[in-house]
């Protein structure tokens, strides 16, 4: 059993931020928490509201702002997702609502949205589709970081398309580009019919575990598993993204699509088989494990023969 900290007596006064940091980081460390200290930091931050950055400089707890740091450090120690008790994640430079019902961006994931976003800066008024949207981390990236772009953000579940709605409608009260907001499932043969042949930049970070897979409690029991499992082999949703990418995407379009690790040869050998791409890629994340794998529609948008070769590249 986790050992929670505890506030001081009432009378005691208040507390230092550092000495309600230290407490929570342990008790966080117990429950078996990763990167302790700095979730400590961003939940004393957040009772405290005040930015991570200013935590040093922050006022001293008082006696409701620590029984509501003990509160949440019980949850977080119950592995409740940090993003869920504070209703916020951090993903490039934007701050996204987030909470039951919608998968939890991963930094993992700005690998693949920057790539995007360099795709997109290098054409003129590019269109942009991003499927398997759910919170819409990374349409509304490139929206923000790409004004000039016309971005598509596909999203099938209900729960989830209420937050991409919502972080669609703040972004764009806060003065970015707004998206197009489509419900629609991915795999669906008619896929965006009117955007065949015409599409810029295609970006997918769908589900991709495989279904047998045993994942951290934070994801079992908060991300919906809908985004998470894709299959017995984890390739039910890719491999008909890679089939309709090949009709939206106009000649010379490129396609980016995130994967689990162990899928490092699996999607690039997808892509080269399809027959209408080329210049496959396999990309690593910052800690050297396969993340995503890029391709460029073939410029004569026709279909090759199997058997493309591709190339692997760091990230």
């Amino acid at each position: 059993m986790t050992t929670l900290p505890q506030h001081p007596p009432e009378g005691t006064g208040p507390t230092r931020p550092s000495a309600a940091v230290a407490r929570v980081a342990r008790a966080l460390a117990a429950a078996g928490v990763g990167s302790a200290r700095a979730e400590a930091e961003v939940l004393a931050a957040y009772v405290l509201g005040v930015s991570r950055g200013r935590l040093a400089l922050a006022d001293d707890l008082n006696e409701e702002q620590l029984a509501r740091l003990d509160e949440l450090t019980r949850h977080r120690a119950a592995r409740v997702p940090l993003q869920h008790l504070t209703g916020r994640a951090g993903f490039r430079h934007l701050d996204l609502s987030v909470g039951p019902g919608v998968f939890v961006p991963r930094p993992e994931t700005e690998l693949l949205a920057g790539w995007g976003v360099e795709q997109a800066r290098g054409r003129t008024d590019p269109v942009v589709v991003d499927l398997c949207s759910g919170s819409g981390a990374i349409a509304l990236a490139v929206a923000q970081e790409v004004p000039g772009a016309r971005v598509i953000a596909v999203e099938r579940s209900p729960r989830a398309l209420a937050w991409l709605r919502r972080n669609a409608a703040e972004r764009a009260a806060s003065g970015d580009r707004p998206i197009e907001v489509v419900e629609a499932d991915v795999t669906a043969p008619d896929l965006l019919a009117s955007l065949v042949g015409s599409v810029d930049v295609l970006l997918c970070n769908p589900p991709y575990v495989p279904d047998d897979v045993v994942v951290p409690p934070e994801v079992a029991g908060h991300d919906p598993a809908e985004a998470v499992f894709g299959g017995a082999d984890g390739l039910a949703v890719i491999r008909p993204v890679v089939s309709r990418a090949a009709v939206l995407l106009r000649a010379g379009g490129v396609l980016g699509v995130e994967h689990d690790d162990t899928h490092g040869a699996a999607v690039p050998a997808l892509l080269a088989g399809d027959g209408g791409f080329t210049a496959v890629t396999a990309h690593l994340d910052l800690t050297g494990r396969p993340r995503y794998a890029t391709a460029s529609r073939r410029a004569d948008g026709q279909h090759a023969p199997i058997g493309a070769a591709w190339q692997t590249d760091s990230s």
